[in-house]
């Protein structure tokens, strides 16, 4: 079994971090992000009774998760993936080289591939964060899928749990930074658009049909709204839904105060038929 020293990640991650000026809300945001995410790993890990040494791998993995997101910041200037660069494939490339994607018969250009031109050189490894290379296989799984829509079929029960796990807990704490940052700046889009949209009708189909919205539907900045509350469904652990129950940040996202009257009756409607899912999990 892989032994984690803990301690010897958190300086790595720190001192990967501390190369970025984390007095701007932006970077803040993703540190703190990733140390959310490790806490909401081992909470997950720990409901389904794993192991301790399995409890300190999900929380590597919510540790490597985001590694890409400071260098997106850093070249591109934003977050949004459709405007810049898949940032998990990006932190994937950064921790263990481009020879991973080949690897996987991922071939410079396919859809799942990075650009043969992208260079990840970020002045850090996954070496730095674990010695042991025995678990390189799930870690670099871990982060290289934890955004896509979807897992690949095919993966081993242990590697897709671990996968689970991390996104569960990417997705719980992501309703977290919508409700505590501001959405026009997480979406990129003035104020006052944001709160006169309607929501996209394939989008509120999308969501009624109980599963993520896929990115290609959102046409509007409150489809991005309607699309973080859909995560929810794509939650596999009861105790990542408790969790949601607790905190409260869905009922907050929830109650988006458009100042669209039929935008305020479409929220009106995803708030009951959300809250009707929940009361069968």
């Amino acid at each position: 079994m892989m032994k984690i020293n803990r301690e010897k990640a958190l300086a790595a991650f720190q001192e990967y971090t501390d190369r970025y000026d984390s007095s701007r809300d932006m970077i803040l945001l993703k540190i703190e992000h990733t140390y959310r995410v490790c806490a909401l790993c081992q909470q997950i890990a720990r409901s389904l009774d794993l192991p301790e040494e399995e409890v300190d791998i999900a929380w590597l993995t919510g540790l490597l998760h985001d590694v890409g997101r400071f260098e997106q910041q850093r070249v591109y200037g934003t977050f949004a993936d459709a405007d810049s660069i898949d940032h998990a494939k990006y932190g994937a490339r950064i921790l263990f080289g481009k020879v991973w994607e080949e690897k996987h018969g991922l071939a410079s250009g396919s859809e799942e591939s990075l650009s043969e031109e992208i260079q990840a050189d970020a002045g850090i490894s996954i070496r730095d964060f674990v010695e042991d290379a025995s678990c390189d296989e799930l870690l670099w799984t871990a982060v290289f899928y934890h955004s896509a829509y979807r897992i690949p079929e095919g993966l081993d029960e242990r590697t897709a749990m671990f996968c689970h796990i991390l996104r569960d807990a990417d997705k719980i704490d992501i309703l977290k930074v919508n409700v505590e940052f501001p959405l026009e700046e997480i979406y990129n889009v003035d104020t006052e658009v944001l709160y006169q949209e309607e929501v996209t009708p394939e989008v509120l189909q999308s969501f009624d049909e109980e599963h993520a919205v896929l990115r290609s539907l959102k046409k509007t900045a409150v489809d991005n709204v309607v699309g973080h509350i859909s995560l929810v469904y794509e939650l596999v652990y009861p105790e990542s839904c408790r969790i949601v129950k607790r905190q409260g940040y869905l009922d907050k996202l929830m109650n988006f105060e458009s100042k669209n009257s039929h935008t305020r009756k479409q929220f009106e409607h995803i708030r009951e038929h959300m809250r009707e899912y929940l009361a069968g999990k």
